[in-house]
């Protein structure tokens, strides 16, 4: 099972987004330690970080999409809280009936082999 994870990213301040980011990713390691495979869109604030040192801007729309697109690919979704964004990732996991996870006392451990 893939599990994406959504929650907030967006913050008044960088050290804001990476709090948000790292939040994120300490839930995909309890996710991988419970045997899942992880989409932590989060990330892609580095590749932001990256780009903008390039002089690149991409907008919250093109984040989105890109976002939307992964979620399609995944067998559930896990929801760290309400932002924008994540709701709207929320929304579409529902309409495509995947699984939702709101905390990880929910997400059964599988065993890897």
């Amino acid at each position: 099972m893939i599990i994406y994870i959504s929650g907030p990213y967006s913050a008044d301040t960088n050290e804001g987004k990476l709090q948000n980011t790292q939040t994120a990713i300490d839930v995909g390691i309890e996710l991988i330690r419970k045997g899942y495979t992880v989409i932590i869109p989060h990330l892609s604030h580095y590749t932001d970080m990256r780009a903008q040192e390039l002089g690149i801007e991409f907008s919250w729309e093109i984040w989105m999409k890109q976002d939307l697109e992964l979620l399609e690919r995944c067998d559930a979704l896990y929801f760290i809280g309400e932002s924008r964004g994540a709701c709207i990732e929320l929304e579409r996991a529902k309409e495509l009936g995947l699984r939702i996870f709101y905390s990880l006392e929910e997400v059964p451990e599988v065993r890897v082999k």
